[in-house]
């Protein structure tokens, strides 16, 4: 199932599909390492929900809800 990396919860783990968004911002994300097969796991969201955590690759990044609007992901079961 590919959703929004947005709509995932804690504890979740994903597999990035793809990055929607061009110019500038996708240029910026895919250089934090998020393209197309990086395994993640969302470790924490802020307590307004926004920014979400993941681990990924050995670090933790931060991305704000608008950020991962842009992220389609498959969830693992």
């Amino acid at each position: 199932m590919s959703v929004s990396l947005r709509s995932m919860a804690k504890d979740q783990k994903g597999v990035v599909v793809a990055v929607n968004v061009r110019g500038e911002l996708g240029r910026r994300i895919r250089d934090m390492g998020l393209i197309p097969g990086t395994e993640f796991r969302i470790v924490g969201r802020a307590p307004l929900k926004d920014p979400v955590a993941l681990r990924m690759k050995g670090f933790t990044l931060t991305l704000r809800n608008n950020e991962a609007d842009f992220i389609t992901v498959k969830v693992e079961d």
